[in-house]
């Protein structure tokens, strides 16, 4: 790691101090002094060396990670290296975007979340997903039939894959929330008016905040609430989940969406009870 220029330029004073033939005549402790700006100079050009060779073993080290065959990160990287309406050049897994400009090569990247597991049958699992405006959302058929092609091209002779791209998985939440009436009203609404529905909001901004593929927890759903002004007590009364055609099953601790994120399918999915309550002492 790179040391600071103070860091270097102390280290250059002290080998001047002790040197012998040097500190009985560099003895200024002036900041303007000769030969104190000369190891000013001199330790901000080795600072810029230090930062340059730190940046370089980064790259070189990233470079060597992403190299690697057979690894879920490199799969995950080339997932999102995708190109949709952009031909890939024979036996390689790289395009040639030479003709193309910046704006066109990001618009194509069309894969913005990727979670690469692998099975016990050893085929790897890849989920993705795209921006949609403000929110996730399932590849479109004919962009899922590209990236599977894709995908084939560029993988490991004999390495399996099993591409998805789904629908969030569905959620069902009851709660009862406590509320400060001199904050909030009977219906979770702020008296101040600046905000109607700051549970709701609080709850779905918790959903779209989980990474992709990452683990629901019922805690940490009942702690992000805990910080929304006005509420005193959020209750999770109960919390099912479901996905693809299967029917909603209980959530109790925590719960790991299959298709990598959670979503209510209506509005009436969420139902929350409002509850006075005084100040607790």
């Amino acid at each position: 790691m790179a040391r600071t220029i103070d860091e270097i330029q102390q280290s250059m004073l002290d080998a001047i101090t002790a040197d012998p033939v040097l500190s009985p005549v560099a003895t200024s402790t002036s900041k303007v002094a000769i030969f104190r700006l000369f190891t000013r100079i001199v330790a901000a050009c080795a600072w810029t060396v230090e930062v340059l060779f730190d940046t370089h073993k980064a790259e070189v080290n990233e470079t060597i990670a992403n190299l690697k065959p057979h690894t879920l990160r490199w799969y995950a990287n080339k997932a999102k290296d995708f190109q949709y309406g952009f031909d890939l050049p024979l036996d390689s897994d790289v395009y040639n975007n030479a003709s193309f400009t910046e704006e066109q090569i990001d618009e194509s990247k069309i894969v913005s979340y990727v979670a690469v597991t692998e099975g016990n049958d050893k085929r790897l699992r890849i989920k993705c997903a795209k921006n949609d405006g403000a929110d996730l959302a399932p590849l479109a058929a004919e962009e899922l039939q590209s990236f599977s092609e894709y995908m084939a091209r560029i993988k490991d002779a004999g390495v399996k894959l099993n591409i998805e791209s789904n629908q969030a998985d569905r959620i069902k939440l009851e709660l009862k929330v406590y509320y400060d009436p001199l904050i909030l009203d009977s219906n979770g609404s702020r008296i101040d008016g600046a905000n109607s529905q700051p549970v709701q909001s609080a709850v779905k901004n918790y959903l779209k905040s989980l990474p992709f593929n990452g683990y629901f927890v019922l805690a940490y759903l009942t702690d992000t609430l805990q910080q929304v002004d006005g509420v005193v007590i959020p209750h999770i009364v109960s919390c099912e989940t479901a996905y693809a055609a299967f029917g909603f099953s209980s959530v109790d601790v925590m719960y790991l969406p299959d298709a990598g994120y959670l979503r209510f399918e209506n509005d009436t999915d969420l139902t929350i009870t409002f509850i006075a309550q005084e100040k607790l002492v």
